[in-house]
């Protein structure tokens, strides 16, 4: 790769890591928040989902109205709006200005995770597009395997010293990105030619895709302790089990990121979700007779591997349907991400509530991603049909 290097990429990496770091550790440690706080722990798991909410609403707006500006200060702002958040959290001394706090790091997050993207896409050659974001997304998967596990250490002594974290590793990444990103300016026109490509059913369908992949994952992650419990309990075990993931979904996402280079990133998607499928299939067998302790971590590990291998291709795959509109798909993507997310713990949630037991959990999203990858394989035959999109025959490939 001559003629293509990771150095720039270097502390957007950093930047993802401190958003992986603070978009999962947060559900571990709401029993010590609560108690922090003085508020019931129902009322403290707000904190996470006012976060999910404010980003799925938040992102595409401050997409559209940033997608003009220069990218590495849209990158510099959001993520010192993010920091800033984290700080008040981790500093706050009483729920209300907490809860506050999280509005505005999801404000900052949101778009945050927009820019980045849409930076990545406009400054990588075609070739190099999916290593590249593989690359960057490696933050929040490295903040899965390394991050989240040492929060959730830092956090048996004190909630506020995880958040306080996200912060410095934020702020670190904010010098980076200051001292060596370079500026990057879009391509000039008007906001009615960049939101023209939003009226792509396809576009929109394929959103709806990543809404489905993050709540068939959300169902189940957001409640994997308790069914994982019959065979480990909780503490120091549970964290080297979220260590085993975050290094899953590490390997997916450097797999899938080669992989969109060399085929099609619709095929390699449909592949990860193929497999997420089956796993989740294969995994309500495994509990159902009684094979938790080892085929139970062989679900949960694969699980890590299809949902962090679904990122990068289907980043790509939405950003070569409207390539002119990167930052504003990457901001809606970001809000279908978050929707996905909020919706996968509530529909877990409910499942419990009714008296499933907790591998029913497992059942709940192989339908949604039954419906998921239906949707996504009718979003490539019309993708791929021809006059679909933009008409190009490469409109659904990130690779010549």
């Amino acid at each position: 790769m001559s003629d293509w290097s990771y150095r720039p990429l270097i502390w957007l990496a950093v930047a993802t890591f401190s958003t992986g770091i603070d978009g999962y550790v947060l559900a571990g440690l709401l029993p010590a928040i609560a108690a922090g706080l003085h508020v019931e722990a129902a009322l403290a798991g707000q904190l996470v989902s006012v976060f999910a909410l404010t980003s799925a609403l938040a992102g595409p707006v401050l997409g559209t109205l940033t997608s003009r500006w220069e990218r590495r200060g849209t990158i510099a702002l959001s993520l010192a709006v993010f920091v800033l958040g984290n700080l008040v959290v981790g500093l706050a001394p009483n729920y209300p200005i907490a809860l506050g706090g999280r509005v505005v790091a999801a404000l900052g997050g949101c778009l945050l995770n927009a820019a980045v993207t849409g930076y990545v896409i406009a400054l990588t050659p075609i070739r190099h597009r999916g290593k590249a974001l593989s690359f960057v997304l490696g933050g929040w998967m490295t903040a899965t395997a390394l991050g989240v596990p040492v929060g959730l250490a830092l956090g048996q002594t004190s909630w506020r010293f995880p958040l306080l974290m996200v912060s410095v590793v934020g702020t670190i990444a904010l010098i980076g990105i200051l001292l060596k990103l370079p500026q990057l300016h879009l391509p000039a026109g008007s906001l009615a030619d960049r939101l023209r490509p939003l009226k792509q059913p396809q576009l929109l369908a394929g959103l709806l895709v990543t809404v489905g992949i993050l709540c068939s994952s959300y169902t189940c992650f957001t409640y994997a302790t308790i069914i994982l419990q019959p065979a480990y309990d909780g503490g120091w075990v549970i964290i080297a089990i979220m260590f085993g993931y975050g290094v899953a979904s590490m390997l997916g996402n450097a797999v899938t990121g080669r992989l969109t280079d060399r085929f099609s990133a619709l095929r390699v998607l449909t592949v990860m979700l193929t497999g997420l499928l089956l796993n989740a299939a294969l995994g309500v067998v495994a509990f159902a007779i009684g094979a938790v302790a080892v085929l139970g971590l062989v679900w949960f590990f694969a699980a890590g591997i299809g949902n962090g291998g679904a990122a990068v291709p289907q980043q790509a795959r939405l950003a070569a349907l409207a390539p002119e509109s990167a930052a504003i798909v990457m901001a809606l993507n970001g809000s279908a991400i978050s929707l996905g997310c909020a919706l996968g713990g509530g529909l877990g949630g409910l499942t419990l509530a009714a008296g499933s037991a907790p591998y029913g959990l497992l059942s709940v999203a192989a339908v949604v991603l039954a419906g998921t990858l239906a949707l996504h394989l009718a979003v490539q035959r019309r993708t791929i049909s021809p006059g679909a999109g933009s008409g190009s025959p490469s409109a659904g490939r990130t690779s010549p």
